[in-house]
């Protein structure tokens, strides 16, 4: 199915471009821009992106797959991203992520059926004093226990 921006995101796409003077150094933000209207960036994303910034869909793709921020398949309405990385994982990251794989029902790099919630782990998140953590969607968690997850996961109900 093809993509364009909703005609408010386009106003926000154009005030992006008049950030910088040369339009694909627009490109992370526009990016950006695809993932919050959309969820994800699929490939007609891409290659609506690369149009408005006069690039090629691989020059799109290059770029939104180095970036691990981005997600290029589709996500459950609530996100969680654990961090997977030593300082996290000393202080109880795979015990987090093991408890929601129960609580939500889901295993890693999974969105439940009713497409409610993804699970996947991350790299850092730049939040190492605080672990273990997630980011939910755009929010960070940190300091996380079981019952802080449960009582996260309630809130979402």
């Amino acid at each position: 199915m093809a993509f364009e921006f909703t005609t408010e995101n386009k106003r926000h796409f154009d005030e992006i471009l008049t950030r910088y003077p040369v339009k694909r150094a627009a490109m992370l933000p526009a990016l950006w821009l695809v993932q919050r209207q959309a969820g994800w960036i699929s490939h007609e994303a891409m290659e609506y992106v690369g149009g408005l910034l006069g690039l090629s869909a691989a020059k799109v793709y290059e770029v939104a797959t180095f970036y691990t921020m981005f997600n290029l398949k589709p996500v459950g309405r609530y996100h969680f991203q654990v961090c997977r990385t030593l300082p996290c994982q000393l202080v109880g990251a795979e015990s987090i992520t093991e408890h929601l794989q129960k609580k939500l029902g889901v295993k890693l790099g999974e969105t439940s059926a009713d497409g409610r919630y993804t699970l996947t782990e991350v790299e850092c998140l730049g939040s190492c004093g605080t672990g273990p953590m997630l980011q939910l969607n755009d929010d960070y968690h940190e300091n996380l226990t079981a019952e802080k997850l449960d009582a996260l996961i309630a809130s979402l109900k």
